[in-house]
């Protein structure tokens, strides 16, 4: 089997997205506590989303780089797309399917 460049950028462009994510989730989240009354709950129903996505993506980036379970890195290429790198990720998931265990 031969080894491309596409899984490795797949999965680095899932955690850069992942990262991106968690740490908008993080601060949305932060920011509704702060602010207190009526858009406590907003921003916190906001942030919480993007944390698991995050979190999600950056695991299967994870999955990416290592070439292993090939759904879990294309769901995690799928979290990572509201931030728009994730498309990328995507694309390249689906390129590089052949070289997963």
């Amino acid at each position: 089997m031969e080894t491309t460049w596409k899984p490795t950028a797949a999965g680095i462009c899932a955690i850069i997205g992942g990262v991106i994510e968690l740490i908008f989730g993080l601060v949305t989240l932060s920011m509704g506590s702060f602010a207190g009354g009526l858009f406590m709950g907003w921003f916190a129903a906001m942030g919480a989303p993007f944390i698991v996505l995050g979190i999600i993506a950056i695991l299967g980036g994870i999955f990416a780089l290592k070439r292993k379970t090939w759904w879990l890195a294309l769901v995690g290429s799928i979290c990572a797309i509201p931030v728009g790198i994730g498309i990328l990720a995507l694309i390249f998931v689906i390129l590089g399917k052949n070289e997963f265990a």
